[in-house]
């Protein structure tokens, strides 16, 4: 069965305690929290003091992707604001085993991002250091687009990866994601699952919650 983390880039910003309450309750193992900076992705959202609010009224596990420039200049800030993990983009930065070294030194569980457009290759070298994988299933920026099947593959091929060298990263996945399809995901490898609008936007959020997770028993 699938852990799902909503992503509350969906929920109501007026309401986000009741959102995060309501999916921390109705089954969820982590919260999504998509941190974007307007260079590297257009959007712009949260910041430290935000996830720092967030730890303070929930026990879910705060899963901290950074779609940010240069992201190893924020670590240390996430970090302290209270995230158990963050999740860098190898896209981002130049420096990327010395980034998710930093990340590993704060003592928060480190993760490795990739775009639909980037090779597996571009992570090998630091798939051994990582406990978590995230490949994005749309490109990044935006909630509520339409999923990436040719994206199966490289969970695919992280799963293989992963069995052959004896790893132990989770593997995530994020964009589009519902019922249909979180299964070819689930069945390809994937252990984690982001879902924002297809939780969110529901009049029964928990529902979808409980619907992903029967979808991958």
């Amino acid at each position: 069965m699938i852990k799902v983390a909503p992503s509350i880039l969906s929920a109501d910003y007026v309401n986000l305690q009741r959102d995060i309450e309501m999916v921390e309750k109705g089954g969820a193992e982590y919260l999504h929290i998509d941190v974007m900076d307007g260079t590297f992705v257009p959007s712009i959202s949260y910041g430290p003091g935000f996830v720092k609010a967030i730890r303070k009224v929930s026990n879910l596990f705060l899963d901290v992707h950074l779609m940010v420039e240069k992201p190893g200049h924020m670590i240390q800030e996430f970090a302290d604001a209270g995230a158990d993990l963050i999740g860098i983009h190898v896209e981002a930065t130049q420096h990327i085993h010395g980034d998710i070294q930093t990340i590993n030194n704060t003592g928060v569980k480190s993760e490795v991002v990739i775009n639909p457009g980037t090779p597996v290759s571009a992570i090998l070298p630091v798939l051994h250091m990582v406990d978590q994988v995230l490949v994005m299933t749309v490109n990044p920026g935006f909630g509520g687009q339409k999923f990436l099947p040719e994206t199966v593959a490289k969970i695919a091929e992280l799963n293989r990866l992963k069995s052959e060298n004896g790893y132990t990263y989770d593997i995530e996945i994020d964009g589009g994601v519902n019922a249909d399809t979180v299964v070819a995901c689930y069945e390809a490898g994937a252990t984690v699952a982001v879902a924002g609008s297809y939780v969110f936007n529901d009049v029964d959020p928990v529902a979808k919650i409980n619907t992903l997770k029967d979808a991958t028993k």
